[in-house]
């Protein structure tokens, strides 16, 4: 096998090796039928074995209680913009949206033609280069939920606390930040989050919803989308993404082997901390985000001098760094880091940096 580089895309993102060996070795003949699992019916018992087994992992490592369904829906995590308010606003019009960067605007856009977002708390003001405290927020005890992203993968903008939303159910958008760390779930109302980051390939989303916030939907909201009725037919109302939920279950077994959430957020926070570190420490390279609110999945940086920008790429790429390169909306660099990008990549990515740094020291 050609040797396998280090990959910082911030989604679709890079996969453990061990589970892209082992689907490898299943592709043609899954469990021994002949057939790949691609090619087998959602409704084999076989297939609707692998996801009951894939769901009970899940609940396992992110300790999720009864009272909660877990959907494997397609879509992706834009989607659920507009399928949360067409859930959860019932016969109430308005709900609170937290605005803390890119995602949180597109998800209070998407708000729109169902109802009115309110402003519970900015930090467009300062550049998002913080969030707003607890004693910010302005929460509506009349809304349908209050909605926030804890980690915004664009400016590398975490939350450093979940927010107490009292009675109105909390909802979160965790597409960069589901397993990378234990949480209490019991805190939300619902989660919801793409699977290219930390769960798997592109095309499967996963939604974990309070028992009491289903049975809701306006009657314009599409079978399909209908979040009470998923959970009736165990996220096979429609045919779902089947691969892509086969992998998530080989991703819940190796984060199982490696000791669970508990080992991986140890992981994650040293990753972190030494590139971190080594920005820190640099006279090139600087991160403007408030150090409490420094995402622990999305490092984000700038060059002091831009013009270097396309060489820093250049030969990072060439160095075996790849998707180093920021979000068109934002430039400078963003180092994703999550769950299945190893220390090693940490260590060869702060090695190029300081090496770059030398070369170019004026």
């Amino acid at each position: 096998m050609s040797k396998r580089l280090f990959n910082f895309c911030a989604g679709p993102a890079a996969l453990p090796t061990a589970v892209l060996e082992k689907a490898q070795a299943q592709l043609l003949d899954w469990q021994d039928r002949g057939l790949s699992v691609m090619e087998i019916s959602h409704r084999h018992p076989a297939f609707m074995s692998m996801a009951q087994e894939a769901e009970s992992k899940l609940r396992q490592l992110m300790g999720i209680p009864s009272n909660y369904k877990v959907l494997f829906l397609q879509g992706g995590a834009t989607a659920q913009f507009a399928l949360l308010p067409m859930n959860l606003l019932g016969s109430k019009t308005q709900a609170d949206y937290i605005d803390t960067g890119i995602w949180s605007a597109k998800a209070i856009d998407a708000m729109a033609p169902f109802g009115t977002a309110l402003d519970a708390g900015s930090s467009a003001s300062g550049g998002y280069r913080t969030v707003p405290s607890q004693a910010q927020l302005k929460l509506n005890k009349k809304s349908a939920y209050v909605h926030y992203c804890p980690n915004e993968t664009i400016g590398g903008l975490a939350f450093d606390y979940v927010p107490d939303t009292g009675l109105v159910p909390l909802v979160a958008d965790m597409s960069s930040t589901i397993l990378s760390e234990p949480i209490d779930v019991t805190k939300f109302g619902l989660i919801y989050a793409g699977a290219q980051k930390n769960i798997g390939p592109a095309g499967l989303t996963l939604v974990i919803v309070r028992d009491d916030l289903l049975g809701d939907a306006c009657a314009t909201t599409p079978n399909p989308f209908n979040y009470a009725l998923q959970a009736a037919n165990d996220s096979m109302l429609n045919t779902p993404p089947t691969y892509g939920w086969y992998l998530a279950g080989l991703v819940f077994d190796w984060l199982l082997q490696q000791g669970g959430l508990e080992v991986m957020a140890q992981k994650n926070t040293a990753k972190a901390q030494m590139l971190y570190q080594a920005i820190d420490d640099s006279e090139l390279y600087s991160n403007n985000v408030h150090s409490a609110n420094r995402s622990k999945m999305n490092v984000t940086f700038t060059l002091s001098d831009p013009a270097l920008d396309g060489e820093f790429l250049q030969q990072a790429q060439a160095n075996g760094l790849l998707n180093l390169k920021g979000h068109r909306s934002v430039g400078g660099m963003r180092a994703s880091i999550y769950n299945a990008v190893p220390q090693e990549a940490i260590d060869a990515l702060v090695a190029f940096m300081n090496d770059f740094e030398t070369r170019h020291q004026a």
